[in-house]
């Protein structure tokens, strides 16, 4: 099937959506309603592009039929032309865009996430730095209007983040933050440095698409469930009722441990979030190392230690190892000014799609 056909077909199936939508049957199905809203809400924008496509094609011919109609009429033949050429131009540029919406759309790209971000080489300034890393994506979901909501945070005594979760929603969360995934590096002179060296230290951030129960289905055969006492603010109820939940993934040995909450089946939904993404991430994980070639063609999907930004302070710079991206703008990304490195990604990411099929 060629693009035009691909486009055609891709029409026709949003005209049958319309049509599906406003059928009395489909409307009192509630879970069938929504999945159809969703895929007429994923095409529209390709539908919209073929049109004016179409549109453009049909300009090109009445430009073309006018210029031979022209004869003698040299003021209308170069009016024409000139109408003729923009045609083109425009042409093209809906060629490209029109490539880049029929790519093969990743799955989970409209889901929320849930984001962990962790402390790791450099003791105390890399869990501060961990809590710089939160700002600034909280500061950035807040620019997109997402909801951003921490569900487990363990401090160290300096205010920095050993550890934390986070649930990040609202629309297109992950094909916007899934890049985020691996270590990220800080240089810059610590508070507690008192000959003004400049250290470096790390923090790991993991994001992971939220998954349904209908999606992935894990056995309550397969879980232990712990009930115990939480520690640390939470009310008065603290140490009087037990409402922390300790959940393990047996076959896996995956552990999670919530107790924000002030009820324990508050903690418990919450843990069995989290764990249901992490056991999919993990299995996900060991199915995207047997496909190497398709790793290599894409970014944020490699080794989850791999070094992917560096955040040097003494120069106000950025750095995106993946694309070799360097922005003098350190302090406006750390303020949640996130754009210009997300769309970069973004844009990479097309680049190295659209070559990959060129060479199939």
């Amino acid at each position: 099937m060629n693009i035009y056909d691909q486009l055609q077909a891709v029409e026709d199936r949003y005209e049958e959506l319309g049509e599906l939508l406003s059928d009395p049957d489909v409307v009192s199905d509630t879970k069938r309603f929504m999945q159809l809203s969703r895929e007429e809400a994923n095409t529209r924008e390709t539908v919209d592009v073929y049109r004016t496509y179409k549109k453009v094609l049909q300009a090109i011919t009445d430009s073309e039929e006018m210029i031979r109609d022209a004869a003698g009429d040299a003021e209308l033949e170069a009016m024409a032309k000139e109408e003729l050429k923009q045609a083109k131009l425009e042409k093209e540029d809906l060629e490209e865009r029109l490539k880049i919406l029929l790519l093969p759309k990743d799955p989970n790209d409209d889901k929320n996430i849930i984001l962990e971000i962790r402390g790791a080489a450099g003791g105390d300034e890399a869990s501060l730095f961990a809590g710089d890393l939160l700002n600034m994506y909280q500061r950035y979901a807040e620019s997109q209007g997402w909801k951003f909501e921490v569900m487990e945070a363990s401090l160290n005594g300096v205010g920095g983040y050993k550890e934390v979760v986070v649930m990040v929603s609202g629309e297109s969360v992950y094909s916007k933050l899934k890049y985020e995934s691996g270590a990220h590096r800080v240089q810059r002179v610590p508070v507690t440095e008192s000959q003004g060296r400049v250290h470096t230290s790390t923090a790991t951030v993991l994001v992971m698409p939220e998954v349904e129960d209908v999606e992935y289905d894990i056995d309550p055969k397969d879980l232990r469930v712990d009930i115990y006492h939480a520690s640390g603010a939470g009310g008065q109820n603290v140490n009087k009722v037990a409402t922390a939940v300790r959940m393990v993934h047996l076959p896996t040995g995956i552990k999670v441990e919530m107790q924000e909450e002030r009820t324990q089946q508050k903690n418990r939904d919450k843990a069995i979030k989290v764990i249901r993404a992490r056991v999919a991430d993990h299995f996900a994980q060991i199915a995207q190392d047997e496909q190497d070639a398709e790793r290599k063609s894409t970014i944020g999907t490699g080794d989850r230690s791999e070094r992917i930004r560096t955040y040097n302070f003494p120069q106000n710079r950025v750095t995106d190892h993946r694309i070799g991206l360097t922005l003098q703008k350190l302090d406006t990304i750390l303020s949640g000014k996130m754009d210009e490195v997300i769309d970069a990604l973004v844009l990479y990411d097309q680049t190295q799609k659209l070559e990959a099929l060129a060479n199939e």
